[in-house]
């Protein structure tokens, strides 16, 4: 998924209603629409700097489906 025209320059955007982030790198082309509803919500938020540390340090959790794609991995 391209990352928003707003955020061309960031990897992990937060939903403020939900505390997840999403990794837009990572995110599958059939959840891309979790980013587009983001965008019109405007409940968004980027850290700084942009890494998932940062995001979990304000208590966001990494999206569901890319949280065990992780955790397979690292098995």
């Amino acid at each position: 998924m391209d990352r928003p025209t707003k955020f061309e320059h960031t990897q992990f955007l937060g939903d403020k209603r939900t505390q997840v982030v999403y990794d837009v790198d990572a995110l599958a082309q059939d959840d891309a629409h979790l980013i587009s509803e983001l965008m019109v919500a405007e409940t968004y938020l980027c850290f700084g700097p942009d890494t998932l540390a940062e995001a979990r340090n304000r208590g966001y959790k990494l999206f569901r489906k890319q949280r065990e794609v992780a955790e397979t991995q690292e098995a």
